[in-house]
């Protein structure tokens, strides 16, 4: 599940420039201007943290997440039960 958007980062946005939410719950940024997009604040330089999502199609125990630039990583969390 994504991270609520915060109203910090977006009223810093530059006033060429604007957000956008993928499927997956990814933050990017539109520059209107150059008509490019990138998956970094304009302004701090930093991707925005949205937070790991449990996807049906992983196996237990496993999540998707984000790194600080982006790219999509998995998760595996170590059992932590009793036998």
């Amino acid at each position: 599940m994504a991270a609520d958007l915060n109203p910090d980062w977006l009223s810093c946005l530059p006033s060429s420039w604007s957000y956008g939410v993928t499927r997956d719950g990814r933050v990017f940024f539109i520059n209107e201007e150059a008509k490019s997009t990138t998956w970094l604040h304009p302004v701090t330089g930093e991707a925005v943290i949205t937070g790991h999502r449990k996807t049906p199609d992983l196996p237990t125990g496993w999540e998707e997440g984000y790194t600080f630039e982006g790219a999509r990583c998995f998760i595996k969390y170590a059992c932590r039960g009793t036998q």
